[in-house]
């Protein structure tokens, strides 16, 4: 079979060994890099796959999925958590970046139709007939295929008669000869049309990409740093800590656990909270706000996720960890502070001598894909208040992501990075933040 001139068909299997083929195929697909990385991705590939080939058609609507493969509860909104949708788009571009890279062995296709939870199977198909009917042949050859002429046998024929059948055979061979000479010119413009039609359009395409990408404007440092966090998202999870009251502290809060009934956040995290969704609704992107508190890694792993809060946020402090720069657990000896456990080792602390509004404060910025929610991870973190809108103000900032994006260097845009800042605080006002190390990876 010649593979350039076969088709894809929609297939519906009817047979064990068809339904075992189309998991041998799933099992490949699901093999690659695009899946073998992920955990959504392949586990509603699969759950979509078996109930197709299961019949069981009613389980594949949004909100079933929703329910039965990213354990949301019933009664979810399906307007505002969009889990289903987002993960199917993203299988559905999936599966076309393997196809473009693999040829199926089995001539089996699995897709996701655009708008639908069913998978359609596709199988190549041979074309019917073994008749050949190549016209490039046809104009090489045109006698080729011609059948010849003789008189039938037992049949008397004079001179005058095979005169005549010679010179209507003459004439005959003489309009074959033209036809074919016309039919291979009509062939030669046909081919030297489309030629020009191909660079017409080429040409054409080259022009308008260049004006495209003349008239864009370049891409600001504050767009490059948000790129990978909000590609293809249309939700942002902002999960911030919260505070409850304690005088005895330090700061004059402790962090608000589950069992505060009423938690609030500071002016300083109102204003950074503010600061952040403006900046993604520019970019056409919304966030969600969520408390840190009641916020399970479930929820986490379903959108790109930014921490607002150092200390009064527990995932702040658990997925930074395993980072170069993190926070130190706290200690009254030690207090509240940041570590670089790169050797030789570089603390950073508030002193502690000072009154809390008037001791400069440091923080945390770091942007980075987490392997335990499989997303991308915003932290803007201070050991205070202060420093958590600082944090903020500076990720927002075209000035400030400038002199991040100096500091890191080429791939600032896709790579990993974290920043230590410190902060002016001057009688509990959030002053300009400055950068006292930077690293990416």
């Amino acid at each position: 079979m010649n593979r350039a001139h076969a088709t894809r068909e929609a297939w519906h299997p009817q047979s064990k060994q068809d339904r075992d083929a189309i998991l041998r195929e799933l099992e490949a697909v699901l093999a690659s890099p695009h899946f073998c990385n992920s955990k959504r991705y392949p586990t509603l590939l699969q759950y979509i796959v078996d109930n197709t080939l299961a019949g069981k058609l009613d389980q594949l609507k949004e909100r079933t999925l929703g329910v039965e493969v990213f354990e949301r509860p019933p009664t979810y909104d399906t307007n505002t958590d969009t889990v289903v949708r987002y993960t199917a788009g993203e299988v559905r571009k999936r599966l076309l970046l393997y196809y473009s890279e693999h040829v199926s062995n089995s001539g089996i296709r699995i897709s996701l139709p655009a708008g639908s939870y069913v998978a359609e199977f596709l199988h190549e198909q041979d074309g019917h007939g073994d008749a050949i009917d190549d016209p490039d042949l046809r104009a090489a050859d045109p006698h080729e295929h011609e059948p010849e002429h003789f008189p039938h046998p037992g049949t008397e024929v004079d001179e005058s008669g095979l005169g005549a059948s010679s010179a209507a055979s003459d004439a005959a061979a003489s309009g074959v000869h033209a036809s074919a000479e016309h039919t291979a010119s009509a062939t030669k413009v046909v081919g030297w049309v489309a030629a020009i039609v191909v660079i017409l359009v080429a040409v054409t395409a080259g022009f308008l990409f260049l004006w495209k990408y003349r008239a864009a404007p370049p891409q600001t440092a504050v767009e490059a740093f948000w790129a990978p966090v909000i590609r293809d998202q249309h939700t942002v999870i902002l999960c911030t800590g919260s505070s409850t009251f304690f005088p005895n502290n330090y700061s004059g809060v402790i962090t608000a656990d589950k069992s505060i009934e009423y938690p609030f956040v500071s002016m300083q995290a109102a204003s950074a909270i503010s600061q952040i969704s403006s900046t993604l609704e520019h970019s056409g992107t919304a966030t969600q706000l969520v408390p840190s508190a009641t916020t399970s890694l479930q929820d986490l792993r379903e959108h790109s996720v930014i921490l607002l809060g150092g200390y009064n946020n527990d995932w702040t402090l658990r997925l930074l960890q395993p980072l170069r720069f993190h926070f130190l657990p706290y200690s009254p000896s030690n207090g509240e502070s940041i570590v670089d456990q790169t050797p030789p080792q570089a603390h950073w602390n508030r002193d502690t001598s000072q009154p809390y509004s008037s001791a400069d404060d440091y923080a945390l910025v770091a942007r980075f894909r987490d392997p335990t929610i499989d997303g991308w991870v915003v932290v803007l973190a201070g050991e205070g208040r202060n420093g958590t809108e600082a944090a903020a103000q500076f990720v927002a900032s075209p000035h400030y992501m400038e002199l991040l994006k100096d500091s890191i260097g080429s791939g600032f845009a896709n790579r990993n990075l974290e920043a230590v800042l410190k902060v002016s605080v001057i009688e509990g006002k959030t002053g300009a933040p400055s950068i006292l190390a930077a690293y990416s990876w």
